[in-house]
């Protein structure tokens, strides 16, 4: 049976990828600062007090995960702030580098020896790390961690080639999560079951792309 780890798999789209790929026959562990009943209830290996931004946090995991065999590594954690000019907090901005751009590749490094052959890393980004798609500005610590996260998977699809490994960049598109207060235009099972898709489809002619859930190719 295949295995899957995903970060962030406590709530909004980490809970629904996991929901997804434990019904679709995959062996799903699900990491986490703190369970919630509804990851608890599906029955897959939950690990709580995973804080990938944290050293602490990084090596349980590993030790969690110790001599585990992983065919999906999805890095979903991930946290927004806002800012704006004339309106800075380092702060915050500093926070999300170490949530959204350094956890991922600290995750991959810690865990890239357990990666089988032909394995997958999924980094779940967004639209607002594209600086030719930024018609709007403002949000300058998400938009700045999200460019930073893109560059690092293309780098992690260059040097991990040789192992037949692939890098998919995946913007799930406005999902109602806590995130955003709930807004968006789809809900985290449907920004779910498109990402689940490409992930599934997911191999190494399609490795380092940055894709809409919806399949799209977005512009860098």
């Amino acid at each position: 049976m295949k295995k899957v780890v995903i970060t962030g798999a406590n709530r909004g789209i980490g809970l629904a990828m996991t929901t997804q790929f434990k019904n679709l026959g995959f062996e799903v562990i699900a990491l986490c600062r703190q369970a919630s009943p509804q990851l608890n209830a599906l029955g897959v290996t939950v690990i709580t007090g995973i804080d990938v931004a944290t050293s602490a946090g990084r090596q349980l995991m590993v030790k969690a995960l110790n001599n585990i065999d992983i065919d999906i590594l999805i890095n979903n954690a991930g946290i927004l702030r806002d800012e704006s000019l004339g309106a800075l907090n380092s702060a915050t901005i500093i926070e999300q580098f170490e949530v959204n751009a350094l956890a991922p590749i600290q995750v991959v490094d810690l865990l890239s020896t357990q990666l089988v052959i032909g394995a997958k890393i999924v980094l779940i980004t967004s639209r607002m790390g594209s600086v030719t798609d930024n018609t709007s500005g403002g949000r300058y610590g998400y938009r700045m961690s999200k460019a930073a996260l893109n560059i690092a998977g293309m780098s992690l699809a260059q040097d991990l080639a040789g192992r037949d490994i692939s890098v998919g960049l995946y913007h799930p598109g406005y999902v109602q999560t806590e995130m955003v207060g709930n807004n968006g235009d789809i809900s985290a099972t449907e920004a779910a079951t498109r990402l689940v898709g490409l992930i599934n489809q997911q191999d190494m002619s399609q490795t380092g792309l940055f894709k809409h859930s919806n399949g799209e190719i977005l512009p860098w």
